[in-house]
């Protein structure tokens, strides 16, 4: 049985805070007595988790840590038996400090899932400890006391006694920690394949980490009554959470969703152009996850090292996309060009041109006529990839990269500020399938009440981010539609993919901006509309919003056009990009009531309709 080092963390929480609350009287005893003067400080979770995840290259990411430099990873594990030696047993002078140096020992051999022998003349003393630590009724390695100079095969590990100001992250950096573990290099296995291949274990990987989340999660106001679950089957046990609810309990109407901790890491704002702006906390910790699996991500998307990346991702106001990518760009062995949606058909030319720029990456909305005014300018530009994220590009638009501009890769990164990366592309797959990576974001396909539908069957999309701890989203209602099923692929990964089928919750996307349709429905109540269709689709170069209404009265076009344009900047000539480029069109239709087409079952319009996700046979 494999075990995780966030198993020993809740272990040595639950210790901390027993002591804390004054419980464990005979522990903090025994451990005075024998010379740690103050016991709480070496139960110190915070500390231990931070030289854990240095140690481990991520304490999340176990056992298999992602390289930045290549698409491949190291994969850690126990050396086995660990024999610890009391140096203190039999000494007449049982405060000589050594008991610390033991007690750090053993909490860093049980993070690190190997079972130990503790050689001391007090087995009182380890025998408690080692209690004390399954009194969270957590899944540990074993663990025996045993009398000094007993034969136990295995690793003999000695801890140095540290300072008085010592504490648990110094040790995960001190070179006897190095030898609780073993490390081996999978040359040309990825993360994505890694996992794949430890299906074994992927039930016994996702409870631990939604142990962890479920501990995390409950410093949150919002969160504190959250039930234990032992595995993914069990996540009908906590409640659907909702956009009003997210933004309800979230920063800045809310400080239900934050955890009360020390303030790190980095703060997104939501992508939505009206009404009061939603902020998404990346604790440090957090952030460094989600790097740690975008990297191996982009990898899989195409990218190789020495590549040359002209990225033009929204960015500015606090917006992920831009900022996200830059922090995971920075790690891997490529050079970028961040230049953000304000990019120019001269800026991009300069770029091949001069720095031989072979990768963009971008939203399609703009990429497209982007590119189109590109090739028009200089007949013979070429690119090798193409990355998208946004919005869907259709099969048409596709095959024109390939056919007009060489180009070999093109893939799809599904991605939110809330949760980040959720499913991408490999070379193998198309269409607007994705592998998902259900050790980061676990995605659940849900019918309306929220009951896991049978797989392969479509509905709507909840994330329980797994490794996102400050401001958690646990079965989050994200407003999109999919199915999810079972795929061997060709690229060697065999695990679930995503089919994604567009927005459910009335949210458009248009010019790289959300709209709610509520808000546009709500704004022609002013003109009796009664009803609303809102259709987005690609055309040639150009993304188009259309809007349809139904009215008791007679409406004109330019009226309908006039009002939305001057209540959403986003419907207006405002753009983000190069004023040169012709990206967006506003087209407005106004009939009578009843003549807009009508469901045959339900007799109901439908009120979104994407038609960017249509494929063209």
């Amino acid at each position: 049985m494999r075990h995780y080092p966030t198993d020993l963390l809740l272990a040595v929480e639950h210790v901390e805070s027993s002591l804390r609350s004054g419980q464990l009287t005979d522990l903090h005893a025994g451990l005075t007595e024998a010379g740690i003067s103050d016991p709480l400080a070496r139960f110190d979770g915070d500390r231990l988790f931070e030289g854990l995840d240095r140690l481990l290259g991520g304490v999340s990411q176990y056992p298999f840590q992602p390289l930045y430099d290549s698409n491949e990873v190291v994969e850690t594990g126990p050396v086995g038996t660990v024999v610890l030696d009391d140096p203190a047993a039999g000494s007449a002078d049982p405060t000589t400090g050594s008991a610390d140096a033991t007690l750090r020992a053993l909490l860093l051999a049980w993070a690190l899932g190997n079972r130990v022998v503790v050689r001391s003349a007090r087995p009182g003393l380890w025998t408690s400890v080692m209690d004390a630590l399954r009194q969270a009724d957590i899944p540990l390695p074993e663990g025996e006391v045993t009398a000094p100079g007993t034969q136990v095969p295995g690793t003999l590990v000695q801890a140095p006694a540290l300072p008085s100001e010592g504490n648990l992250t110094l040790d995960c950096q001190a070179p006897w920690a190095h030898s609780l573990l073993r490390r081996e290099h999978r040359p040309g296995v990825s993360l994505a394949r890694a996992r794949s291949e430890d299906a074994a274990a992927y039930e016994g990987r996702m409870a631990a980490k939604l142990r962890y989340l479920v501990a995390r999660a409950r410093r949150t106001p919002h969160y504190a009554a959250l039930p234990t679950v032992a595995g993914p089957a069990g996540l009908t046990r906590f409640p659907v959470l909702d956009k009003p609810t997210l933004e309800a309990r979230s920063l800045p109407a809310s400080r239900d969703l934050c955890s009360g901790g020390m303030p790190t890491g980095e703060v997104l704002r939501s992508g939505a152009t009206s009404g009061s702006p939603r902020y998404i906390v990346y604790a440090r910790g957090d952030w460094d996850n989600m790097v740690r699996e975008a990297v191996p991500v982009l990898y899989d998307l195409g990218v190789e090292p020495g590549d040359r990346i002209v990225n033009t991702l929204f960015g500015g106001g606090m917006y992920g996309g831009l900022t996200t990518t830059f922090s995971e760009f920075s790690r891997m062995p490529v050079e970028c060009y961040s230049t953000g949606q304000f990019v120019t058909v001269d800026d991009l030319l300069m770029l091949v041109d001069s720095f031989r720029a072979n990768v963009v990456l971008g939203m399609p909305a703009l990429l497209l006529p982007l590119l189109r005014d590109a090739k028009q300018r200089h007949p013979g530009l070429r690119l090798e990839k193409v990355i998208y994220g946004g919005t869907p590009m259709t099969e048409t638009d596709k095959e024109w990269l390939r056919t007009e501009l060489g180009v070999r890769v093109v893939s799809s990164i599904l991605a939110a500020n809330d949760g980040a990366q959720l499913g991408h592309q490999c070379a193998a797959l198309g269409g607007t399938l994705h592998h998902v990576n259900d050790d980061y974001n676990l995605i659940e396909v849900v019918d309306d009440q929220g009951t896991p539908v049978a797989e392969g069957e479509v509905g709507e999309l909840l994330v329980t981010c797994l490794q996102k701890f400050e401001g958690p989203l646990v079965r989050y209602r994200i407003g999109d539609m999919g199915r999810i099923f079972h795929h061997t692929c060709a690229c060697g990964v065999s695990g679930k993919v995503l089919e994604y089928l567009g927005r459910s919750d009335g949210l458009i996307r248009f010019k790289g901006e959300t709209v709610l349709y509520n808000e546009i429905y709500d704004v022609l109540a002013a003109l009796q509309v009664s009803q609303l269709q809102v259709e987005v689709s690609s055309e040639s170069s150009k993304e188009c919003l259309t809007i349809r209404t139904e009215s008791p009265r007679p409406l004109g076009a330019d009226e309908v056009r006039s009002l939305l344009t001057s209540r959403f900047d986003v419907l207006g000539d405002y753009q983000d990009f190069d004023a040169a480029l012709d990206l967006y069109e506003l087209r407005v239709e106004c009939h009578a009531e009843g003549e807009l087409p009508r469901n045959a079952v339900s007799g109901k319009v439908k009120t979104v309709i994407d038609r960017r996700l249509e494929v063209t046979v």
